[in-house]
């Protein structure tokens, strides 16, 4: 099967690929048993939605995921993780 993307749905696959790596590159600087939990979450997240094809979803979700990935990088620079 051969997936038809126009721009703005390339543009917003980009920003999901570019949202899942930043994230996973977070889950690294954690400690190593939370890193592995932080992954799965968001390996879990993806997959859940992995289907939606609503634009208006997929924005508001990548909005929240920039939101949760923001907290969590101030949260273990509180704890001192580099």
């Amino acid at each position: 099967m051969v997936l038809s993307f126009d721009l703005k749905d390339f543009i917003i696959r980009a920003r999901v690929l570019k949202l899942y790596r930043q994230a996973l590159r977070t889950a690294r600087r954690a400690p190593e048993q939370a890193g592995a939990e932080l992954r799965q979450t968001m390996r879990e997240e993806m997959e859940k939605h992995r289907d939606c094809n609503d634009k208006q979803k997929i924005r508001y979700l990548i909005s929240e995921g920039l939101e949760r990935l923001k907290r969590l990088n101030e949260m273990l620079d509180m704890q001192g993780h580099s």
